[in-house]
Order: C-alpha cells, then structure tokens, then sequence
C-alpha cells in the first residue's frame, strides 16, 4: 500500500471510531431514569472498551515493524561490537612478541581476551537476528 492510502484509512477508520464512541457515550448519557453514577459508569466503561480496541488494532499494524526493528537492532549492535574487536585485533597485532615463546605483555594478553569477547558477542548479535 502507499503510504497516502495507509495515511488516507487510518484517519477514516480513527473518525469513525470516534464517532461511534461519542454516540454511544451520548446515548448512554439520555437515560431517563438513570442516575449520574451509573451514566459515568457506562461512559468509562464505553470508552475503555474503545481504547482497548483501538490499541489492539494500532499494535497489530505495529507489529511488523517492531520484529523488522529488533532484527536491524541486532544487526547494527553486531556491527559495533565487531568494530571494537577490529580495534583490539590491530592492539594485538601491534603488540605482539618477535616469536611465539616470547615475553607476552599484559596489554598483549588483555587484548587478545577482549578481542575473544568481541568477536563471540558479534558473533552471537548476528545469529540472534538470524534466528529471529
């Protein structure tokens, strides 16, 4: 659909939601021989009702695009978190020892581990929004 004619029904399907509430909390305020109470009563009870099913077809429209929105969430999040693990993969390759039995420096180790720890929570990120 376009987006003017999903503008175009929601404003339709709202004012005639409207219209129907403002009627019957009309016809529930001229009863004869009811009191104030029981027509403030039916007026909330009316209107709650109302807004119960307005929020149940707004959160029916919204769903897609909360599914499509967790899903973009986890992919940008996955991206972030590989780009630290890019920046502590050129720490440890900056650091590293001349060979492989050498001294190994705490800064070398803490990035070694802090790129694990990137790398696995990327990792995770994009196979959750996969699954998803």
């Amino acid at each position: 659909m376009k987006p003017q004619t999903i503008g175009r029904a929601l404003g339709v399907g709202l004012r005639v939601a409207g219209r129907v509430a403002g009627e019957r909390m009309a016809a529930a305020g001229q009863g004869s021989a009811t009191s104030r109470a029981d027509a403030g009563a039916a007026v909330t009870r009316t209107a709650g009702r109302t807004a119960g099913k307005v929020a149940r077809g707004v959160g029916g429209f919204l769903r897609p695009f909360g599914r499509v929105g967790g899903i973009l969430w986890l992919e940008v999040t996955g991206v972030f978190f590989f780009l630290f693990a890019l920046v502590f993969a050129t720490a440890m390759y900056r650091l590293r020892p001349p060979s492989w039995h050498g001294p190994y420096d705490r800064t070398f180790l803490a990035s070694v581990a802090l790129l694990a720890v990137f790398t696995y929570l990327g990792t995770s990120s994009f196979l959750r929004a996969r699954r998803k």
